[in-house]
């Protein structure tokens, strides 16, 4: 309940500002407004141009290779419970929890440079 509160609010915020912003902020537009902003100069050819595949095979291959960090945060924090086991005894679970998600890993890297994806030419 009081999640679901903050959040109406944070939205009710959010749209009364924009709504001020809209009904009591400045109006006025000239022809040098309405330009088209890139770096200063008029730009060049269409903005819709066409992307090559290995740029979003690039940006693919970023997202699951940095994914792992993600993974790898609550793991380290929770390492100590890990390692306990049910008897109270040392156990090696977490690490090798987390041993096997690295070697997946690595499999999946030597894979993709094997495959020449991740170079830029």
């Amino acid at each position: 309940m009081p999640a679901g509160l903050a959040i109406a609010f944070a939205l009710g915020l959010g749209a009364a500002f924009t709504a001020l912003a809209v009904l009591i902020g400045p109006k006025a537009t000239n022809p040098e407004k309405l330009k088209p902003f890139e770096c200063g100069s008029e730009p060049i050819g269409s903005p819709r141009g066409r992307y090559s595949v290995k740029f979003y095979q690039v940006a693919i291959l970023f997202l699951v290779f940095d994914i792992e960090a993600a993974f790898m945060y609550p793991w380290a924090v929770l390492y100590n419970k890990l390692s306990i086991g049910p008897n109270g005894m040392v156990s090696m679970f977490g690490f090798v929890e987390m041993l096997t998600f690295v070697a997946i890993l690595l499999v999946a890297l030597a894979y993709v440079w094997r495959k020449k994806a991740i170079g830029w030419e």
